[in-house]
């Protein structure tokens, strides 16, 4: 008994372990830290204002903190546009180096994303995503969809292949997307009486997630990167691409790497399972559940299905901007009569953190165009491989590489094209090849930055569908490297053929 109260004295006496607080992003924080002084401390390169100094360092600090995920993406804005406000406040003026920025002046570049009309249209559209969810809209087109498809497994992938492309027209938010169709997916793996680690399981979520990806290149509205490239070049080239234009440049695009999805999957990822009794059945009973159309659905269809139709005919026959559009869609979903769903129903299903990285994103890579900085390392990127001689189509595969290698350790595609579009607009322009249409290169080195294929963690989506435990990331990796290379191979041929006949290439 003795020996008993001297051990629990000896117990209570040790303190408890603390936990580690140095995690790996900590060590990440660190490393960009350390990154933006080593550079600061490095002398000014000639031809390099300070400014444009520091906006490479701050770029190099965006960069690391992204990649190594070392601060919450909406934290991370707030950081770089703090460090903005002080680092470019002290630095002399570009235009007037006798005289500061000032830091009034430096805070106001770091919020000057935020009055960008591309970042209005990322903030509608992440509305029309919650409208979606809150109504239950997008599930009911997901499984009106699958109940019409037959019970075979391969009939079941196209089935979920052809949703994805649906949703992808209507819902612009990707992690929107599959965070609605995992459920269902999970409710046919269910259906078809195999297990979650089974073949058939990890094709499936991973052929859902993978569709996403695909469809985020061939529709303009369907992703927030694409509209941080629209925002650039309406700011730095004055310039747009219409709804219609994508859409007639990436569909082909879109359309051949579904094609090849479904093949390397089914090929790949064979299901164990050819057929099941009962699938479209509980399909369907699934649909049962949701009970009548609802009065709000058919209201949210009738203007997503209207606002369809402007997106389409922009500069064709009428020409009403796409983020205007989105923002009057959305106003009419909060007026009274309409009632889709009340602002506080909206709140807490809108992802703040987006549309904070989106805009201090596109804050900056216009500082590094202004102050330029993005001109002195587009310089120095066209030396280095050299560009300035280079065809249209040898810029084309040479940035797609380099954007294909850099994405692997992004987990984010919007963050990827804050930092590299500002950069690949400026390569364009500094390079001496006659007649390139930097607006067309622009775009078309947008579809590779959404090439978020091989990794689970380099897109929100994929981690969506990597949550559900049905797959590996190996398998992830060994079927994304296939589709990746297949893409590329596809820009190469599209570039050559068809990008060229429309003038882009």
């Amino acid at each position: 008994m003795q020996a008993a109260r001297q051990a629990s004295a000896r117990a209570i006496a040790v303190p408890a372990e603390r936990p580690s607080y140095w995690t790996a992003a900590n060590w990440g924080l660190l490393l960009a830290v350390a990154a933006l002084v080593a550079i600061m401390l490095l002398p000014t390169p000639a031809g390099l204002p300070v400014a444009g100094h520091r906006m490479l360092a701050l770029l190099v600090f965006a960069v690391i903190v992204w990649m190594t995920e070392a601060l919450d993406y909406a934290v991370s804005a707030v950081v770089i546009a703090a460090l903005m406000a002080f680092l470019l406040g002290t630095a002399p003026n570009v235009a007037n180096p006798k005289v500061l920025i000032g830091t009034s002046a430096g805070l106001g570049m770091a919020f000057g994303g935020f009055a960008n009309t591309a970042l209005a249209l990322v903030a509608a559209a992440l509305f029309l995503a919650a409208a979606m969810t809150a109504t239950g809209l997008d599930r009911r087109i997901a499984l009106v969809i699958l109940s019409r498809v037959g019970t075979e497994a391969r009939h079941v992938v196209a089935g979920s292949m052809l949703v994805g492309i649906v949703l992808a027209f209507l819902v612009p938010s990707t992690t929107a997307r599959v965070s609605c169709l995992v459920p269902i997916m999970l409710g046919i793996i269910a259906a078809f009486g195999v297990s979650k680690k089974s073949a058939f399981a990890g094709m499936l979520m991973i052929t859902t997630t993978q569709t996403a990806s695909i469809w985020n290149v061939g529709i303009k509205t369907a992703a927030a990167q694409n509209m941080v490239a629209i925002g650039f070049m309406e700011k730095t080239l004055q310039k747009t691409v219409t709804w219609l234009e994508w859409l007639i440049a990436a569909a082909p695009f879109g359309v051949l790497m579904s094609i090849a999805l479904y093949f390397v999957m089914t090929r790949m990822m064979p299901p164990e399972i050819k057929d099941v009794p009962g699938g479209r059945e509980a399909i369907r009973k699934s649909l049962a559940e949701l009970g009548p159309m609802k009065a709000s659905e058919k209201k949210l269809l009738a203007i997503s299905l209207t606002l369809l139709g402007f997106w389409a005919t922009e500069g064709v026959l009428h020409k009403f901007d796409t983020s205007s559009t989105t923002v009057a869609a959305v106003a009419l979903m909060f007026l009274p009569g309409i009632g889709i769903m009340t602002w506080k129903e909206a709140q807490p299903r809108i992802p703040w953190g987006t549309v904070v990285l989106f805009g201090v994103g596109i804050s900056l890579g216009t500082a590094l165009l202004q102050t330029k900085g993005a001109i002195w390392l587009a310089d120095l990127i066209v030396a280095q491989f050299g560009l300035k001689q280079a065809s249209a189509m040898a810029i084309l595969m040479i940035m797609s590489v380099f954007l294909i290698v850099i994405h692997l350790g992004f987990a984010s595609a919007t963050a990827l094209a804050s930092a590299m579009i500002p950069i690949i607009i400026a390569v364009l322009q500094g390079v001496s090849t006659p007649g390139i249409n930097v607006v067309g290169m622009t775009m078309l080195l947008q579809f590779v930055v959404s090439f978020g294929f091989i990794l689970v963690v380099n897109a929100p989506q994929n981690m969506v569908a990597y949550g559900t435990e049905t797959f590996e990331a190996r398998d992830f990796v060994r079927t994304g490297l296939v589709l990746t290379a297949i893409a590329f191979a596809l820009v190469a041929i599209l570039g050559a053929t068809y990008w060229r006949w429309l003038g882009y290439v």
